[in-house]
This record gives structure tokens, sequence and C-alpha cells, in this order.
């Protein structure tokens, strides 16, 4: 009786902790199989001191506004000041001091410092919104972004000739499930591209980030040059079913395998985001605090914010993105997708 009792023991412990040890390994999910948790507005000094400190927290996302001056021809990091800098960035030689308030490039500096200073951490999604959008006229294109992200991130990035291989586009990658498990991308960022909210309130900007870049980026794979690119091109807006068909060129529709958009539109709205996953694409929900119930957007328990990261992976997301700064248990999640 007690041998029977004892292999009961350990057989209800067994089930206890196996589905703990499978959580526990998420080192081989491949990146379009794991739910994470982004902070919105990474960069501002209100969110954290330093930008690192953002990383330190755990977030998989750091949200970046970047503004391109064409008089100076430089890209600046701000909220809402097109003219010069207002961020958390500082000199890469000393993440956690130093003269805050600099450019786009020294936050990517920032964010390859800290991922080489803690090499098992990664992927960390850089979500940057293009303000004013590109300005290819002044010499602020696609391509001398590119250039000027690259000079800055260096071998940090995977970029979008890494997903694509030897398929034709980045859809037929994706379909295919051709993304790294999350341990082969440790150390890595991956720079993602949307139209900022200045560029889509102008009525004299017919051409939007998210189509110049996704032009872009077939233009680079018919040139043999798609190594060039840094960035993935996203469709910005939760919609029901391919969102890709607001696009009138259907020839850049498969350049898009990134999309953000609203958690309350996707999940209240009753939206099958079971399409993103099946397709393998990647999938940010923001804000997502105000999914009803709405909790806090800063300061919710513990508990329900891991109850709604969990309730956003079960709706596929791949990002769950919140002003959760200081819930440093809750940002490092890493859940099975779906």
């Amino acid at each position: 009786m007690r041998l029977v009792r004892a292999l009961g023991f350990l057989l209800a412990a067994a089930l206890l902790t196996a589905p703990q040890a499978m959580a526990a390994d998420t080192g081989t999910l491949k990146l379009s199989e794991a739910t994470t948790v982004g902070v919105h507005n990474t960069y501002t000094k209100d969110a954290y001191s330093y930008l690192a400190q953002g990383l330190d927290a755990g977030s998989s996302l750091i949200e970046l506004d970047v503004w391109d001056n064409i008089l100076t021809k430089t890209w600046q990091v701000s909220h809402e000041n097109p003219l010069g800098n207002d961020n958390n960035c500082v000199p890469a030689s000393n993440l956690y001091g130093g003269n805050r308030d600099q450019s786009f490039g020294t936050c990517l500096a920032d964010i390859r410092t800290w991922l080489a200073a803690h090499p098992s951490a990664g992927p960390v999604v850089v979500k940057v919104e293009l303000k004013l959008g590109f300005d290819d006229r002044d010499g602020m294109g696609p391509d001398e972004f590119d250039a000027y992200v690259q000079a800055n991130a260096g071998n940090a990035l995977f970029k979008p000739a890494d997903l694509i291989g030897s398929y034709s586009t980045l859809d037929d990658a994706a379909r295919a499930n051709a993304w790294p498990t999350r341990s082969a991308l440790d150390g890595k960022m991956i720079l993602e591209v949307i139209p900022g909210t200045v560029e889509q309130s102008n009525p004299t900007d017919t051409l939007h980030t998210d189509v110049e870049y996704a032009t872009y980026l077939k233009n680079l794979k018919a040139a043999g040059t798609l190594a060039n690119a840094t960035a993935f091109a996203s469709v910005l807006g939760a919609k029901s079913g391919d969102p890709r068909t607001q696009y009138a060129d259907t020839s850049i529709r498969p350049w898009f395998v990134f999309f953000d958009g609203d958690a309350g539109a996707y999940i209240d709205g009753g939206i099958d985001t079971s399409w993103y996953d099946a397709n393998h694409y990647f999938l940010i929900m923001t804000d997502a605090q105000n999914v009803s119930p709405a909790i806090d957007g800063t300061n919710p328990t513990v508990q329900q914010a891991t109850d709604r990261v969990h309730l956003l992976a079960s709706h596929h997301a791949s990002i769950a993105s919140a002003d959760w700064r200081t819930l440093t248990t809750v940002l490092p999640l890493v859940l099975p997708r779906g």
C-alpha cells in the first residue's frame, strides 16, 4: 500500500511539474511560436531614466519615435519635438550615465551594447514609428535609413534577408515557418517600421512608410540586394481578414509579415487572429490593458497583468504591449503562442 501511495504521489508530482518544465523551455520555440511582452514608448524619461533599464526589466519590445530632420540630415528620437532629441538614450560607453537626449543611432547602439553584455537575452523587437515618414527627395529615404541603422546596430540585426533565405518573398518564408528559434536569436534585435501619427494626418503625404518600405524591399529583392534592408515593414491597424488587401499594389502584399494593432480591436472586436498564427506572421497587440475587462495601464497587479498576457497569447499575439514598466516578473514572460 505504501508503494502504491508513493507511486501515486510521484505520478501526481510529475503531472504538476511537467507543464511547467515544458513552459520553461522556450528557447526551442520559433519566433513565430512564442508570445512575449513589450513596453510602450520605452525611450521616454518617465518610462525609464535610461533605455537600458527597460531591457533590464525584461521588455522584449523597445519603442522609438523617430523624426527625420532634413535640415541637419539626422534621425532624432522624441515624442513631440520634430527638431531635437528628447529621450533616455545615452552614449553607449556608459548605459546608466552621461548625457541623455541622443540620436536614433545612439539608441540603437545602446541596445546593441546591452545585448552584447547579455548574450543569452533577446530577441528584442525595436518598434520604430517614423513620425514624419521617409523623405527620399531630401536624402532621408529607406536606403539612407538602412545605411544609418546598419552603422549603429551592426551584426546585432536580424534582417529580412535572414528570414527569406531561398524563398521568393517574405510571405513565402513566413508561411513555411522559416523563422529561427528564439535561442538562435539570442543577442539579436529585429526592427519593425510603422507609419507615424504626423505622417498619417498629413494630407500632402501620399506615400506612407508601410507602402514605401515594402516597395523598397520588393525592389531590393529583384536587384539581388535584399541584404541591405535592416527592417520589416508592418501593416498598422487591426482589421478583419487579410489586412494587406488594403494595398492596391498587389505586388507589395507578400512583403508584409509583421502586423501591429490595438489589442482591444483584435479581441473585443471579434477578429479571427488565428489566421496570423496559422501563417506564422508576427502580430503585435498594443494597449493590452484595454481589452475587456480593462485593467490599469501602468500598475495593474502582477496577477492581472500575467492573466492578460496569457489571454493575448491564447489569441495568437506575438507581443503584448502596455506601459507595465515596473512589472519585472511579467515583462520577461515567454509563453507558447496560441
